[in-house]
């Protein structure tokens, strides 16, 4: 049955016990009248008939069409369904249901640029030995120096590749290696003490990544491999993960660039055993 026959069925029903109630010519004994009266006065009260129109509809009796404004500021059309009243199944997809249902992006990174080269080659060794791609010149924010950054070493680094300039002491404030099982990545995070650098305090961060700067490559996979580094001076946070593969989205994700370290790349970056946290 249609809508508007139950709410008719619903009204006339109503009326039917009202008129039932109503006091009548029959002789009745003044205990009845009263009770007459009484019943007609509550059931013909405008708000209780709101209140059960209200609960005949909740209880899903009735299917009344619901046609409201949606929180994202679009209509939302459905039909309340025969439980609770609830809202029916809807192809109506607000823009704050596909950021809470969105996946992770994996379209495939760009492919690398320029040919590998010593200056661009990242590593991880150890907590104590690796590599970082950091601005080149004093002051140079992170997102300008995708195109000019340069690998930096730890100074204790071994590594073959460290012929260059090498980081400043306690530069690093704390570190730690992490690798997964199936040796598909390996990652090291921690915290900077800036002011041993010639990177802005100021700075929000970047990233560097296969495509910036030219000929970039981690050791771990080699070049073309996935690979992800994030330096946030402003929060004295760092974050390198080298993946094994090429295109490796699920585990060296290029396009969480925005999102910092401890999105991008969960890790340690908490060590209470120094006193250093940059969480």
């Amino acid at each position: 049955m249609t809508p508007k026959f139950h709410l008719l069925l619903f009204v006339f029903s109503h009326l039917a016990v009202l008129l039932s109630a109503s006091p009548s010519t029959t002789e009745e004994t003044p205990e009845t009248d009263e009770l007459s009266r009484d019943a007609w006065a509550t059931l013909g009260n405008p708000s209780l008939l709101v209140s059960l129109a209200v609960f005949y509809n909740n209880t899903g009796l009735c299917q009344i069409e619901d046609s409201s404004a949606d929180a994202s500021g679009g209509t939302r059309s459905s039909i309340l369904a025969q439980e609770g009243g609830r809202p029916a199944d809807s192809t109506r997809t607000s823009k704050r249901d596909e950021d809470s249902d969105s996946s992770l992006d994996l379209r495939p990174t760009p492919a690398p640029t320029g040919n590998p080269q010593a200056g661009t080659t990242v590593h991880i060794a150890s907590e104590h030995d690796f590599a970082l791609l950091l601005p080149g010149r004093h002051g140079e924010l992170i997102s300008d120096a995708e195109a000019d950054g340069v690998a930096l070493c730890t100074p204790g680094s071994g590594d073959s590749a460290c012929t260059g300039s090498r980081m400043q002491d306690g530069f690093i404030a704390a570190a730690a290696v992490a690798h997964a099982d199936d040796g598909s990545w390996i990652q090291v995070t921690g915290c900077l003490d800036v002011s041993k650098s010639h990177l802005d305090p100021s700075d929000e961060g970047g990233q560097f990544d296969v495509r910036f700067p030219n000929g970039a490559q981690c050791t771990f996979g080699g070049y073309a491999a996935s690979f992800i580094e994030q330096v946030e001076p402003g929060t004295s946070r760092f974050c390198l993960r080298c993946c094994a593969s090429a295109n490796d989205q699920v585990h060296c994700n290029s396009h969480r660039d925005r999102e910092g370290c401890v999105n991008a790349i969960p890790g340690t970056y908490d060590f209470p055993e120094v006193g250093v946290s940059c969480n």
